[in-house]
Order: C-alpha cells, then sequence, then structure tokens
C-alpha cells in the first residue's frame, strides 16, 4: 500500500494526498452483496434535525460484510480486493468451495488467490479466523468478538490490530488498539493479521469539498460562537474560550466519562492511556 502526493496544478491539489489504491485488484463490486443504504441527513422521523453536521455526500450503496466467519472447516479462495465506501479498510471478496461468496474485512498482505478458512481446523495465517483459545500467545490480531458468535467488533478499522497477551481459565488478555488491555472469553473469534490500508492515517483530503462527498456538513467552531450557543462562546476581540468543554458543558481533553459501575469494569486489566 502507497500513498500519491498530486502535483500542485489547482490551489486545493497542492496539499492532497491520496491513496495509490495498489492493493486492489477491481473496481466492480459484487452484486448480490449489495444492499441500498438509507441517509437520515441528521433528521429524526419528524423531520427535525436531531445530529448536526451531517447531509448530503455521494450515493452509496452498502457492501454486506461477513463479520461472524462462522462458514467453520470450509476453505474460501480470495477472488478480489475491493475499495468500500463505507470504511476505512479495504474488503476482501471470498468464495468457499460450494459456491457461497461473502465479503471479508481483508487483513494487511492478504493477496488473491490466497486461501482462508475459519474454525478449529484453521492454521494461524493471515486472513484465517480462529478462536482465541487456538491462536499462539503474542499473535496480532484484528476483526476480534466480544461476545460470542455476535460477530467482530473491535478492530475493524484501517491498520487497527490487537495482541494476544495471555490465556488462563476461560478468558484471554487482548491489548487492544486504544492501549487498554481487557480480557475476552477464549471462545470469542479473531482474524490472524492487522488490518489493511494502515495508509489511511496519512491522507490529505487538500479541500473542503471532499469532506461534503463524504457527506459532512460544515462546523462552526465553538469560540466563535456566542454564549447563548455554547460554553466556550463569547468574549470581546479573540478569547480563547475557557476550558474546552462540548456544547452541554462535559469537558474535553482527559475528562473520563466511562461509567464506574458498568458491568464490563471488572474485565478490563488497565485502562487505555490518557
Amino acid at each position: 500500500m502507497s500513498v500519491r502526493k498530486l502535483k500542485p496544478v489547482t490551489p486545493a491539489q497542492r496539499f492532497r494526498v491520496v491513496n495509490g489504491f495498489d492493493a486492489i485488484t477491481t473496481d466492480k463490486p459484487e452484486k448480490s452483496l449489495l444492499e441500498p443504504k438509507k441517509r437520515s441527513g441528521g433528521r429524526n422521523n419528524k423531520g427535525k434535525m436531531t445530529a448536526r453536521h451531517i447531509g448530503g455526500g455521494h450515493k452509496k450503496r452498502y457492501r454486506v460484510i461477513d463479520f461472524k466467519r462462522n462458514m467453520f472447516d470450509v476453505a474460501a479462495e480470495v477472488k478480489t480486493i475491493e475499495y468500500d465506501p463505507n470504511r476505512s479498510a479495504f474488503i476482501a471478496l471470498v468464495e468457499y468451495t460450494d459456491g457461497t461468496k461473502k465479503y471479508i474485512v481483508a487483513p494487511s498482505g492478504l493477496k488473491v488467490g490466497q486461501s482462508v478458512m475459519s474454525g478449529k481446523k484453521a492454521a494461524p495465517e493471515i486472513g484465517n479466523a480462529l478462536y482465541l483459545s487456538d491462536i499462539p500467545l503474542g499473535t496480532i490480531i484484528s476483526c476480534i468478538e466480544l461476545d460470542p458468535g455476535r460477530g467482530a467488533v473491535i478492530a475493524r478499522s484501517a491498520g487497527a490490530f490487537a495482541q494476544l497477551m495471555a490465556r488462563e481459565g476461560k478468558f484471554a488478555t487482548v491489548k487492544l488498539p486504544s492501549g487498554e488491555t481487557r480480557l475476552i472469553l477464549v471462545t470469542c473469534m479473531a482474524t490472524i493479521g492487522a488490518v489493511s490500508n494502515s495508509d489511511h492515517q496519512l491522507l490529505v483530503s487538500g479541500k473542503a469539498g471532499r469532506s461534503r462527498w463524504l457527506g459532512r456538513r460544515p462546523r462552526t467552531r465553538p469560540v466563535a460562537m456566542n454564549p447563548v450557543d455554547h460554553p466556550m462562546g463569547g468574549g470581546e476581540g479573540r478569547a480563547s474560550g475557557g476550558h474546552p468543554r462540548s456544547r452541554n458543558g462535559i469537558p474535553a481533553k482527559g475528562f473520563r466519562t466511562r461509567s464506574k459501575t458498568k458491568s464490563s469494569n471488572k474485565f478490563i486489566v488497565e485502562r487505555r492511556k490518557k
């Protein structure tokens, strides 16, 4: 994977950094795995705007991703590596020996023609999905389940990965992308390898219009508002705005909002760094 810096032929292109897309093998998605994607524009069922800064954007179709990887002990061949407009990671189209086609989140290093498998018989190799009880300690993993059979919910975005640190009894200790260390049941599944498209963080949009293409509307800086609109508004001239906080007064930059009575607190071995 690589990035390309464009020639400054226009002011917008001057700082633009785009993905090289050298890992992508096709631009035609699998029709049977596409679904329509409706947009709300940030409005509720009464048409009232309840989420700001949402609206517009290019029309998309949702790619149905297999996060459960529950076709156990059946080999599948990687047919294509594709771009997905709904996520930062690339996706891979795999075809099982019985003819079933599915999309999976593509791990880094996955190639067309490679064979992937999930379940007890699968080897701990890139793209295979195994139970945490069967993965060697120290392995880099991604697309991790939090509840057995529910499907992957952790480490799914571009370049994300976790590490399997230890196992004891029915729990495995996993170091998550945030730096948090957590206990997860060994009956949960994970995919071997880090998620693809790690260069995603290096991209630079170059112009405001590109945010509009992605469905993001302009956001007013809180310090430019009046006191009636935001806790950081008001003041004479370019006042700094006081302590950074959200519109409803919750402090930003280090203030912990996690509930002290949350039931899953007992599974967190070490909190993420401040």
